[in-house]
């Protein structure tokens, strides 16, 4: 007999292990890229759950609150945490998340638009790791992909400053900061904190190493979907027609299993060359971006 549950908010009933299972097979496999694994989180929500109303956006940011922490901690641990980026990503991002959030719900609650513009922003995102992927020479090899630790430079409120691997990098935190603010609007409306756009920037415009980076990008996406969450939880209290605030306990059953895939992603992240990582989200994102936007015209 197939233990199922009943999750109001969304109006599905699912065996609970299904979560965890999806949750950890995407938050270890997006980890290694600085990514939480949310942007897919939310088509297979979409389109394997059917859970399409704004609620879904609010249950995705959920499930970054209780899967990224483990990540994080992990980058932390590995001294790959740049505490001046992640500020820099914070403080462009949260007020985009706000705007986001009142975008998607008082004028994209109509799920084939929705789909659309998660078409969209997943080809943007698949087009820049393609375009980053044949414009470069093959890394180094396995086992040296990620060595060392980051040395974080004094850095004032405009700029970061840190050396990897006897490398020293210079960005401009005001620019960071006017990217994020753009990704927050769009991480806002789709219901991630905006790692998944941030992460191949900072790779592809910056000319930073994915490997540290990761850390930065899931750390900020975390503290933007915590205001995320608490934003359409607001919202909510305004808008009771509407199914707004987040399905609680399938957010949280998505986590758990984040949260383990997580760990283990960050920690196996250094093993693996970051042209397999980039390849194999390239691909997915394409497939899922592709059959979206198909789908809306057809």
């Amino acid at each position: 007999m197939t233990m199922e549950i009943f999750f109001p908010v969304s109006g599905l009933s699912l065996n609970p292990f299904i979560p965890v299972l999806v949750g950890f097979v995407l938050a270890f496999f997006c980890a290694m890229g600085g990514i939480s694994g949310a942007f897919l989180l939310l088509p297979f929500q979409m389109s394997f759950l059917g859970f399409t109303t704004p609620s879904v956006s609010a249950t995705n940011q959920l499930y970054n609150i209780v899967a990224i922490p483990s990540g994080v901690w992990r980058f932390y641990k590995e001294g790959r945490l740049i505490p001046p980026l992640v500020r820099a990503v914070v403080i462009g991002t949260l007020p985009g998340v706000f705007i986001g959030a009142i975008i998607r719900i008082y004028y994209l609650p109509n799920p084939s638009l929705f789909k659309l513009f998660v078409g969209c922003v997943l080809l943007y995102i698949g087009t820049r790791m393609l375009k980053d992927l044949l414009g470069k020479k093959a890394p180094a090899p396995p086992g040296v992909q990620g060595s060392g630790r980051v040395e974080v430079l004094p850095s004032g409120l405009f700029e970061v400053r840190f050396i990897f691997r006897e490398k020293e990098y210079h960005v401009s935190a005001g620019g960071i900061m006017l990217l994020s603010g753009i990704v927050g609007i769009i991480g806002g409306v789709y219901g991630i904190g905006g790692g998944a756009i941030i992460a191949p920037f900072f790779v592809s415009v910056f000319g930073l190493p994915v490997y540290t980076v990761a850390g930065a990008a899931l750390m900020g996406t975390f503290i933007t979907s915590v205001a995320g969450v608490i934003f359409y939880q607001g919202l909510a209290y305004f808008n009771p027609e509407q199914a707004i605030s987040p399905d609680w306990l399938l957010g949280i059953l998505f986590g758990i299993g984040g949260f383990c895939g997580m760990y283990c992603g960050a920690r196996v992240q250094k093993f693996v060359p970051e042209r397999w990582i980039k390849w194999g989200l390239c691909l997915v994102i394409a497939w899922t971006s592709l059959s979206y936007i198909l789908g809306y015209f057809l």
